[in-house]
């Protein structure tokens, strides 16, 4: 995709980071922290001059005051976009324009037509765009994928995350512009299903909320149903917030030969007249996982876990699923990429 000689040429990747949150210090700590110290962590900005301050602080680098500062810098090879879902397209170009590489936590853009842009733009710079997606590297995700094949060909699937709060936090994952449609916000409940099981055929979608004001919402519920090329039928739930009384984190894989249960962090493979547990792997580390395979494909060219077109193509299905939310409609996949 792009000539790395540049990078190999430096002791250590030069990074600048846009955020200052729970996934940029994890990132932080990655980035300060990784095997044969190749990376340098220059300077950050956040949402306010305060927390900016705060953070650069406690990772002794530079603060600075806007994004487009950042982008902009000499002594910056690589932006790491650890903010709000609605910037990530608009941060993601800036840097690629002046010639940085691009690490994004998932959604790439709230748009679909700007990440497509942004992979012929990332082609064009010949610069690493990584749109980071640590579901896959995650002990469920890798536990299904080991297990998969014991249950014969899959027929169902279900993915339920929801998550009761109450009072609901007034922040940007509660917020209709800055967070995004619930499954494009959430991209990884997608994800998962598309990275396991291949193309999808028809989406359907409904979802509501509960608001006593127009921009932030106190509790949000979507559920989807997505048929895949396969035959494959999947629902996927999710809700978060006031109105929401139960927990659960399960993930339901349906075969003709056996079923997967994931519930919160237990796993068990069911069949004809027994029921064993599985091992499910941790989630912690999964950012430094992430850094250091970012770091590897910089310097010496080794594959990464999931491209940008991967993400791009699980972008479509949940745009899909908005359409399908906003007109009661069933979508079509093929008429979703005929048109793009």
């Amino acid at each position: 995709m792009y000539n790395s000689g540049a990078a190999l040429e430096k002791a250590k990747v030069r990074v600048g980071l846009v955020g200052t949150g729970y996934a940029a210090k994890f990132r932080s700590e990655a980035l300060l922290h990784n095997e044969g110290m190749r990376s340098q962590l220059i300077a950050a900005v956040g949402h306010t001059a305060e927390t900016t301050e705060t953070f650069a602080k406690e990772y002794q680098i530079e603060a600075l005051s806007s994004w487009q500062e950042l982008v902009e810098r000499e002594d910056i090879d690589l932006v790491v976009i650890s903010t709000i879902n609605r910037d990530h397209g608009a941060i993601a170009r800036a840097a690629l324009t002046n010639g940085k590489h691009v690490v994004v936590e998932y959604p790439l853009s709230l748009d679909v037509v700007e990440a497509e842009e942004l992979i012929a733009l990332a082609k064009a710079q010949q610069k690493l765009l990584h749109v980071e997606h640590l579901e896959l590297l995650g002990g469920l995700h890798q536990a299904l994928k080991k297990n998969l094949a014991k249950i014969g060909e899959v027929f169902y699937v279900r993915y339920s995350t929801i998550n009761p709060q109450n009072p609901a936090p007034r922040k940007w994952t509660y917020n209709h512009e800055l967070f995004g449609f619930p499954l494009i916000g959430a991209l990884s409940r997608l994800h998962r299903l598309t990275d396991l099981f291949g193309k999808v055929f028809t989406v359907n979608c409904h979802q509501r909320y509960w608001e006593t004001e127009p921009e932030y919402y106190q509790t949000c519920f979507c559920t989807s149903e997505l048929s895949f090329n396969s035959g494959l039928l999947a629902q996927v739930v999710y809700g978060k917030g006031e109105s929401i009384w139960q927990s659960e984190r399960k993930f339901e894989v349906h075969g003709e030969k056996g079923g997967l249960i994931f519930d919160g962090d237990t796993g068990l493979f069911i069949q004809p007249g027994e029921t064993t547990p599985i091992e499910v792997g941790p989630r912690r580390g999964l950012f430094a996982k992430d850094t250091s395979m970012v770091l590897d494909h910089l310097f010496d060219g080794t594959p990464l876990y999931v491209t940008p077109e991967e993400s791009l193509y699980t972008l479509k299905v949940a745009d899909a699923a908005q359409r399908a939310a906003q007109t009661g409609l069933t979508m079509f996949m093929k008429d979703t990429l005929d048109k793009s």
